[in-house]
């Protein structure tokens, strides 16, 4: 474990705070020749899973079809420390980030797949929420990553 990790970890509390703030996350699948592959995502944290929507189609769900293990990171960026030194290497970052390993589906179930569009339209359109989504349903892919690990740390001056 990085030293860091061992003495700046985020709580439960704080990680599920990050997670449901975090406007961008990034998403880690392996293609088919061994090569990984980070995109970020619009997501939602919900009942301790990450759910994502996107095309139904494209590289990521070719990945995750054929592995399903993934890794997913949220951080959010604070505020540069600036050292009255005017060494460059002396320079640190405030922030707060965590880590997810699991395993990713697409949800095929109406009511999941709805329930979790539900909730990345109450996190990114507030003002939207409650509509109804029709024919976007068949055109939207929903990824559920079921959590195996998560970590979080941070740093503050």
């Amino acid at each position: 474990m990085q030293n860091r990790m061992k003495t700046h970890q985020l709580t439960e509390k704080e990680m599920n705070q990050l997670l449901d703030n975090s406007m961008v996350g990034r998403l880690a699948t392996v293609n088919a020749g061994n090569v990984p592959y980070v995109i970020p995502v619009h997501f939602a944290w919900h009942n301790q899973k990450v759910y994502i929507h996107g095309l139904t189609r494209g590289q990521k769900l070719d990945n995750i079809a054929a592995n399903p293990n993934v890794c997913f990171e949220a951080d959010q960026f604070e505020t540069l420390i600036m050292p009255e030194i005017s060494n460059p290497c002396d320079v640190n970052t405030q922030y707060q980030s965590v880590i997810i390993t699991g395993t990713a589906k697409v949800i095929e179930d109406k009511t999941l797949k709805t329930e979790a569009l539900d909730r990345i339209v109450e996190k990114y359109t507030p003002s939207l929420s409650g509509i109804e989504f029709e024919d976007a349903l068949k055109m939207t892919a929903v990824i559920e990553i079921t959590v195996k690990e998560c970590t979080g740390k941070y740093y503050r001056a």
